[in-house]
């Protein structure tokens, strides 16, 4: 059986930091993930740019470099492929952590065994459902992929925060006859400054449709159905569909794990100070804290996790003033 001293489930910009932390404290961690290095920023349209300034995205004193103010999406993922590099950090990608003695490869089910386990998960993985019937179909993306593979074709968008707004506009730009389906009376304040009102001018040239406080009830091959505000049903052409409707944290793996948490919340119960679950010797770090509330953390906090789980306690102390002294910069 493989033993490692500890194993880091998630090789998201979060576990590379923690396997950073403890890398420079003589342990040498494996950093396992089912997808890819950093899969959440792999599934990023491929054209985008983070609204966060680069230094916020930077891990291990690594400084991240870009050509313009702000960092795409290549050369993010070009950045953390260079630090896991750097680093040596040991990465076995497409890897999935069953249970907490148990991995999946693409040989199968292996037994593992570890002195600590860190669950570094976070939540891009498992995209919210709409629960209609349809929703498997393939040409249903719960991912937005590239604005361009929809020209000329209907395109519909269900949602309306700043992932389904920022796509809906790049779809309309790229020749894709564009719908909105939310469920809203008004779009959220959320909604970043610059956006919204380039889609209200947009609705309102008739350049994008708007079907506002509106439910999806069914998607065929064909077609979008939604029901409106007044029960009105209406069949809208859909050659491509895009539920941009949330994330949520694999909750299973808790409860596969033994990790206690908030059925409601979805938080596990941990020690703050350390980041210790109900489960010994297994910790948590970056956004799966905060359960379901997954704005409260991202990688420019989340990113001090690693010195809880493997400092000193003066180290945490630091990395605790550090994450309180940081906002979002999304716009979310």
């Amino acid at each position: 059986m493989q033993h490692e001293a500890v194993i880091i489930a998630g090789a998201g910009p979060i576990g590379l930091a923690c396997a950073i932390s403890a890398k420079r404290r003589g342990i040498d961690p494996l950093v396992i993930d089912a997808g890819a290095l950093v899969n959440s920023i792999v599934r990023y349209p491929i054209n985008m740019t983070f609204f966060t300034t680069p230094e916020r995205l930077e891990i291990g004193n690594h400084p991240l470099v870009c050509a313009g103010a702000k960092a795409t999406r290549e050369e993010a993922l070009k950045y953390y492929r260079g630090v896991a590099r750097a680093e040596g950090i040991r990465v076995q990608t497409y890897t999935q952590l069953i249970t907490a003695r148990e991995v999946a490869t693409r040989f199968g089910r292996e037994p593992i065994s570890w002195d600590k386990l860190v669950l570094a998960t976070g939540y891009f993985d498992s995209p919210n459902r709409l629960g209609v019937r349809g929703e498997e179909l393939p040409h249903v993306h719960h991912y937005f992929d590239e604005a361009h593979l929809s020209y000329g074709r209907d395109a519909v968008v269900i949602g309306g925060k700043n992932s389904a707004v920022e796509a809906a506009l790049q779809l309309f730009r790229a020749g894709a006859r564009t719908t909105v389906v939310y469920r809203g009376k008004a779009w959220p304040k959320s909604v970043k400054y610059w956006l919204r009102p380039d889609l209200e001018n947009r609705i309102k040239a008739g350049e994008i449709q708007s079907r506002m406080a509106s439910q999806v009830t069914e998607i065929t091959p064909r077609e979008v159905v939604v029901r409106g505000a007044l029960g009105n049903e209406e069949h809208i052409p859909a050659d491509r569909v895009y539920p941009l409707i949330g994330f949520h944290p694999d909750l299973e793996l808790f409860t596969r794990v033994g990790i206690a948490f908030d059925p409601e919340s979805g938080r596990p119960a941990i020690d703050p100070e350390t980041l210790e679950t109900s489960v010994p010797g297994v910790f948590v770090a970056g956004s799966v804290t905060a359960g379901n509330k997954i704005s409260e953390i991202f990688i420019e906090n989340g990113r001090f996790d690693g010195e809880k789980i493997f400092g000193t306690s003066a180290e945490r102390a630091q990395a605790k003033d550090q994450y309180l002294g940081i906002r979002r910069e999304t716009g979310e």
